[in-house]
């Protein structure tokens, strides 16, 4: 588990940035919507995500309405990869090994 990124490996960030890998921008709303989480849980992974380089955050107004977009940056993409390779390379452990597991 050490080559896992602990930042993406959070369930709720694992969400987001596999969101924003399928899209080229996400709007707040969407996102709100689409994963069911409150605004200020949304917020604050995604403050994370930001942080570490992972996600962009685009704010601009419509009137005096704020609107809010994220996107994967490169960075980003490149930790999911590693990610779900590192996971990979779990399982592939477990495959290879000679050891029998009894179900009940």
């Amino acid at each position: 588990m050490a080559n896992i990124d602990r930042i993406i490996h959070e369930p709720v960030r694992l969400q987001i940035v596999s969101v924003l890998a399928g899209v080229d921008w996400a709007d707040f709303k969407f996102m709100l919507a689409t994963l069911g989480l409150t605004k200020g849980n949304l917020s604050s992974h995604v403050d994370k995500l930001e942080q570490a380089g992972y996600v962009k955050v685009k704010k601009s107004f419509s009137g005096k309405v704020t609107q809010t977009e994220y996107q994967l940056t490169k960075a980003g993409r490149k930790a999911l990869e590693k990610y779900w390779a590192a996971l990979d390379g779990i399982r592939d452990t477990g495959r290879r090994s000679n050891v029998k597991v009894k179900s009940n």
